[in-house]
């Protein structure tokens, strides 16, 4: 087993990868760097090895696949999705998956700045503006079973974890757009991942790390 994927654990993680790496079978061994108690949350498990590893920018989450080594999750998902053909079909599918790459992240970097940081001062006017977020993705769904239109891709298993995620955030943040709840129906049907989701490896929660204000119970 050459794939090996390493991240901080105590809370749900790497979601996307993990579920990415389920749906396409691909075998592969966790390890984890858990963080001290608090107030510290003392890393140095992780700041101890981080230059040692040969990564070109040490970070966490990291993938290795051989004699490849990958940081950042969103080239990590690519990699992964590389392989198995879930970058897009046609060229209009690939721009699609392109600007989702790009709208997720603005997306889940919000709601980390709200989890890990303005939670308390914060969370009403996240949730004030939290709709037409929803709205625009809604609407770009459409009526499509997938982001990119015909066929899942790596973006799908992003959207999902973030949909996800705003669920438990806000429970009712989804009641005006049908198609993405059915969205999240439809990915968790998919026979890898109902299975993955039903095994005692998968972790509900909690999605944040210990130090943040929301979602780390």
């Amino acid at each position: 087993m050459s794939q090996k994927l390493k991240y901080f654990f105590s809370y749900r993680h790497s979601p996307p990868i993990h579920l990415l790496l389920k749906y396409t079978g691909t075998e592969f061994e966790d390890k984890y760097y858990k963080c001290g108690p608090a107030p510290d949350y003392d890393k140095t498990c992780w700041f101890d090895v981080k230059e040692t590893i040969g990564l070109d920018f040490p970070n966490l989450p990291y993938y290795i696949d051989g004699d490849v080594k990958v940081t950042q999750s969103n080239a990590i998902m690519r990699h992964i999705a590389r392989k198995h053909d879930l970058c897009g079909k046609t060229d209009a599918e690939r721009v699609r998956i392109d600007i989702m790459e790009n709208q997720s992240m603005d997306f889940r970097n919000g709601f980390v700045r709200l989890c890990y940081g303005t939670f308390d001062t914060g969370k009403e006017a996240y949730l004030e503006v939290l709709p037409k977020s929803i709205e625009g993705f809604s609407k770009f769904l459409g009526t499509h079973s997938w982001f990119a239109v015909k066929n899942i891709s790596f973006v799908d298993f992003t959207m999902y974890e973030l949909l996800d995620q705003h669920v438990l955030l806000a429970k009712d943040c989804l009641k005006d757009a049908k198609n993405l709840q059915e969205f999240l129906k439809r990915f968790e049907e998919l026979k890898a991942i109902k299975k993955y989701m039903a095994s005692t490896r998968f972790m509900k929660g909690p999605i944040n790390n210990k130090m943040a204000k929301f979602g780390n119970k």
